[in-house]
């Protein structure tokens, strides 16, 4: 289960982007996330993914 708090999430999912997973998809894949609300969530506290950099920014 994802954290909720976005702050932490976009910790959690950065942390795991460079760590573990080479791109959003593979993330979304391995954690059975849904990507859109995802996107949605990190976006709302101003974040978007950056694929160049396989983290949010």
């Amino acid at each position: 289960m994802l954290p909720q708090d976005p702050i932490i999430l976009l910790s959690y999912v950065n942390t795991k982007l460079r760590d573990e997973y080479a791109s959003l998809d593979d993330l979304c894949a391995g954690l059975d996330a849904d990507k859109e609300e995802l996107v949605r969530k990190l976006e709302g506290v101003n974040y978007s993914y950056s694929p160049e950099r396989n983290q949010f920014i």
